[in-house]
C-alpha cells in the first residue's frame, strides 16, 4: 500500500485529504461554509470518520481539554502550557516505557525531535541537496522540541500553513523515532552491536594484526559504454595506484581491507559494519507505511565485505561459522539469496534493482540476528557504478517511487515538481558516477 493513499496508515498526514494543514487553523464556527464541506468529504467514508474521532480525542487527551475552544487558551497562556507541558511529557514517558524522572523524560522527547529534524536534513544532504533551500524547515519549527509546543503551533494562526504543516509533520517523525527508541532499548541493539564488533575483533579477523589496522588497496577497474558494469577489474597496492591515472570509462575505488586467516589461508577483505541511526529507522517505516519497527526494521545490524574472489567468499562463509563455534555460539544463515554466481536477484524494496548481484542473508548466533552482504570487487563495483543498480540511484528512486518524497514535501505547500527532480537527481547522480 501507497503511503500517499487514503487507507495509509499516515492517512492524517495527507494533504489531499481532510485532515490537510489548510490557510487557517482548524477553528471554524461548526455552521460556517468550511465545516460543511469538510464534513460532506468524510460522510460516506467510515474510515476516515473513525479516523478522525481518534485523533481528535488524542488531541484532546493529551492536552488535557474537551473542546477545540479550549486551546486557545493554552497558546495564550504560558503558565497553563507550562502545567500541559509537565502532565503530556509524563503521558509520552509512560507510552514509549521510559521509567525515569521528568529530566531523562524531557532528554528522550528532546532526542525524538532531533531524529525528526535529522531526517528532513539528511535528505537536504544528498537526494534532494540542489533542492535544500526550498525544503528548509522553518527556523520555529526547527528549534521547537517539545511536543505540546508543536501540537499548539497546528492551532496558532499566527503561523504560515507551511510552519504549521512542518509542525505536524515533525510531530509524526518524533513518534516513529520514539517507537524505534523504545524497539532499541527493549532488544538491547546498543549492547548487541558492542558484543557483533567484540566477537568480529575477537574471533573472525586475523589475530596478527592490531584492531583497526587496514591495508590500503585500490581496486582499478574499467566499465562498459552500454551500462557502465565492470568488465574488468585489479587490485592495485597504494604504490602502484599512484602511478595511474584513470581516463573515460576508469575508476579507481578507494577499498580499505582487514584480513582473517582461515587454515592457513591469509585472505584480504573490505569489511563496513552499519547499525542505522534513527533517521534511517524512520525514513524506512515510512517507505514500508508501517509505525511498528519489530515488523519493518530487521536490519539494525548489518555488515557487507567484499571479497577478491567467489571461492574467498565461500571460505568467507565457512570461517565465519567456525568462528562462531570457537566464540561458543552456534550460527545460523537465514533467508540466503545467492547472485553472486548467476541468477537473478528478486528484491521485495521499491527501486531495487533485480540486477544486483549479491549473497545476502541474516546470521543469526550469540543472541543477535545480523545482515550480511557479500559482494566479489566486481560485483561490489556495480553495485556502486553500474546504471539501474548503483546505490546512490536505489536511494533516489526508494524516497521518490514510494512516495515518500511527495508524503514530506507536498507539493501544494513546497511546490515542487517530484517527478521533475527525481529525473534530474537520477541523470545528475549518473553524471557524478561516470565523469569523477
Amino acid at each position: 500500500m501507497s503511503i500517499l493513499q487514503s487507507t495509509s496508515i499516515f492517512s492524517a498526514m495527507l494533504q489531499d485529504g481532510p485532515f490537510a494543514v489548510g490557510d487557517m487553523p482548524p477553528f471554524v464556527h461548526p455552521f460556517s461554509c468550511s465545516s460543511k464541506e469538510w464534513v460532506r468529504a468524510i460522510r460516506g467514508d467510515h474510515l476516515m470518520k473513525t479516523k478522525y474521532r481518534a485523533v481528535r480525542n488524542q488531541i484532546f487527551d493529551f492536552l488535557g481539554v474537551g473542546s477545540f475552544d479550549e486551546i486557545l487558551s493554552l497558546i495564550h497562556n504560558r503558565d497553563l502550557r507550562k502545567q500541559t507541558a509537565g502532565r503530556a511529557h509524563n503521558l509520552l514517558g509512560n507510552m514509549f516505557g521510559i521509567q525515569a524522572q521528568a529530566e531523562l523524560i524531557d532528554r528522550h522527547l528532546h532526542d525524538y525531535a532531533r531524529t525528526a529534524d535529522d531526517v528532513i536534513n539528511s535528505l537536504r544532504a544528498k537526494v534532494l541537496a540542489p533542492y535544500s533551500s526550498h525544503i528548509e524547515t522553518t527556523n520555529e519549527i526547527e528549534t521547537t522540541h517539545d511536543p505540546v509546543d508543536l501540537l499548539l503551533i497546528l492551532f496558532d494562526e499566527r503561523f504560515h500553513q507551511k510552519a504549521r504543516f512542518e509542525a505536524k509533520r515533525k510531530l509524526v517523525l518524533m513518534g516513529l523515532a520514539g517507537s524505534i527508541d523504545q524497539r532499541e532499548r527493549e532488544t538491547g541493539i546498543e549492547q548487541k552491536f558492542a558484543d557483533f564488533l567484540r566477537f568480529l575483533n575477537d574471533y573472525v579477523w586475523s589475530p596478527t594484526l592490531k584492531i583497526g589496522d587496514l591495508e590500503i588497496s585500490y581496486l582499478y577497474s574499467r566499465h562498459s559504454r552500454k551500462d557502465f558494469s565492470c568488465t574488468e577489474v585489479c587490485v592495485l597496492a597504494e604504490n602502484e595506484a599512484r602511478e595511474i591515472v584513470p581516463s573515460a570509462g576508469e575508476k579507481m575505488t578507494l577499498i580499505k581491507r582487514r584480513r582473517f586467516n582461515d587454515e592457513g589461508w591469509d585472505v584480504p577483505i573490505y569489511v563496513t559494519i552499519r547499525k542505522k541511526p534513527p533517521s534511517a529507522k524512520v525514513l524506512k517505516l515510512l517507505r514500508k507505511n508501517e509505525k511498528n519497527p519489530a515488523t519493518a526494521v530487521d536490519d539494525e545490524l548489518g555488515l557487507m565485505a567484499v571479497l577478491n574472489s567467489v571461492s574467498d567468499v565461500k571460505r568467507f562463509l565457512r570461517h565465519l561459522t567456525r568462528s562462531a563455534v570457537k566464540a561458543n555460539s552456534f550460527m545460523t544463515l537465514e533467508d540466503i539469496s545467492d547472485t553472486l554466481t548467476g541468477g537473478r536477484y528478486e528484491g521485495t524494496a521499491t527501486g531495487s534493482s533485480a540486477k544486483t548481484p549479491m549473497l545476502k542473508f541474516f546470521a543469526r548466533l550469540g543472541g543477535m540476528r545480523v545482515e550480511f552482504i557479500i559482494h566479489t570487487n566486481k560485483s561490489y563495483l556495480n553495485y556502486i557504478y553500474q546504471r539501474d543498480v548503483a546505490h546512490d540511484e536505489y536511494e533516489v528512486k526508494r524516497i521518490f517511487d514510494t512516495g515518500v518524497a511527495e508524503f514530506l514535501f507536498p507539493s501544494d505547500i513546497y511546490h515542487l515538481d517530484m517527478e521533475k527532480i527525481r529525473a534530474a537527481q537520477l541523470a545528475r547522480f549518473r553524471k557524478q558516477i561516470e565523469e569523477f
